[in-house]
């Protein structure tokens, strides 16, 4: 069946090219594949191997690269010569340079397989198909606990066009989980592709793991040694652009004017921040990190802060992180505050609301004054649902910012 010199391609990995015959036993079959420089071996009677012939007015490109028009052909000890009018060649002359890739190829190259693979790629498809039209794609695969806080969080932050929120749980409720849980989600719909996360380098190990074991998200960290080695590798290019999903010391890179140019021209589709409360910012100046990540932001679609203390330097300081997130809508510290005196009757009206029972007049004529139209004693629930979504995005910091607690849970 098999002889030295012929020509054979791999039926599972035809980008390996045109094999030849190498070595022949009684068990055994050596092909090598010199365009990938591989030798494989495999088991006589279940080669997974297609025999390449060529026909008359085939035209096949030799090792020499140059092209031969086949219009003879013979055989000779299981050795194909293929032939024109001024020359013939063995087969063993042919270039390696092949691949079947098309359908049609396969097809006239005889490299077909049985009705049951077929049937089992088929199925596999479908199924692919089903599993990527759910409502919840991407949700649902990570092995986490699935958390009701945590998936509307992911839910609805991935729904989103462009992500751009602060999640400010307190400790320990999860806000890495679902960080990761958006960047999962949107990974898999091929939404994102290039991520960048900025955290304190006490946290890479932590993050690290997490995304690997949780996630499958394998992240690489690009500390100051990682740069350097990767910047020798291709000749000093830029090491942030040979990474998809990067780990990163926020502070290192804030501080160093190179890593900071490469990494706000290496193109991101989504920035993550974790210990946002440590960018320092006010009306007056901001510290190397802060303007780092806000360079970011002005250039990213996406952007995740994440801090269990959104307001531990004060008002100013959560004020600062918001306008990262939507500059238009936070352009004013000033204005911020005194809309900050007024959350408390906003969260009164909206708990009214919630409460499902009959509206009293202080409560109604709290509700018409932030809401400008007549409200009845007793709202029915679509329409109180509704006036509480006109509130979150009317007043307050709207949908930029989540927050669980452990009391109100």
């Amino acid at each position: 069946m098999f002889e030295v010199g012929q020509r054979w391609i791999s039926d599972t990995e035809s980008e390996l090219g045109l094999g030849m015959v190498q070595e022949v036993d009684f068990r055994q079959v050596a092909i090598l594949y010199p365009a990938a420089d591989e030798v494989r071996r495999y088991a006589k009677d279940q080669a997974p191997l297609t025999r390449i012939k060529f026909d008359i007015e085939d035209t096949v490109t030799l090792e020499d690269d140059s092209k031969l028009t086949i219009t003879e052909i013979q055989e000779m000890n299981g050795i194909l010569f293929y032939g024109d009018a001024d020359r013939i060649i063995p087969e063993t002359q042919l270039s390696g340079h092949i691949q079947l890739s098309q359908a049609s190829e396969r097809l006239l190259a005889g490299q077909v397989d049985n009705s049951k693979a077929y049937e089992l790629r088929l199925r596999a498809l479908q199924m692919k198909s089903k599993l990527q039209e759910r409502k919840h794609y991407g949700l649902v695969g990570s092995r986490t606990t699935l958390l009701p806080h945590q998936l509307y969080i992911a839910n609805e932050v991935s729904s989103r066009e462009a992500p751009r929120v602060l999640l400010a749980d307190e400790v320990g409720l999860g806000k890495t989980i679902e960080a990761g849980m958006i960047m999962h989600r949107l990974l898999l719909n091929e939404r994102i592709q290039r991520v960048l996360v900025l955290l304190p380098e006490a946290l890479t190990h932590q993050w690290l793991v997490e995304m690997v074991r949780r996630f499958n998200l394998r992240f690489s960290v690009l500390d100051e040694g990682r740069c350097l080695a990767l910047e020798d590798q291709e000749g000093g290019g830029n090491p942030y652009l040979q990474q998809q999903l990067v780990l990163a010391p926020l502070s290192a890179i804030a501080g160093d004017p190179k890593r900071r140019q490469q990494v706000l021209s290496a193109g991101w589709d989504m920035v993550v921040v974790d210990e946002a409360h440590h960018l320092e910012w006010s009306p007056q100046s901001h510290d190397e990190s802060y303007g780092l990540v806000e360079s970011l932001a002005h250039q990213c679609p996406g952007l995740l802060l994440l801090t269990a203390t959104p307001e531990q330097l004060g008002m100013e300081g959560h004020f600062a992180r918001l306008r990262l997130l939507d500059p238009e809508r936070f352009h004013n510290l000033e204005e911020f505050i005194q809309e900050q005196s007024q959350f408390q009757p906003v969260a009164n009206a909206a708990q009214s609301l919630l409460s499902g029972s009959e509206l009293n007049t202080l409560q109604r004529d709290a509700l018409q004054g932030l809401l400008n139209q007549e409200i009845p004693a007793q709202p029915d629930t679509e329409q109180a649902q509704a006036w509480i979504k006109q509130l979150i995005d009317q007043h307050g910091t709207g949908r930029v910012m989540f927050r669980n607690t452990r009391s109100a849970m």
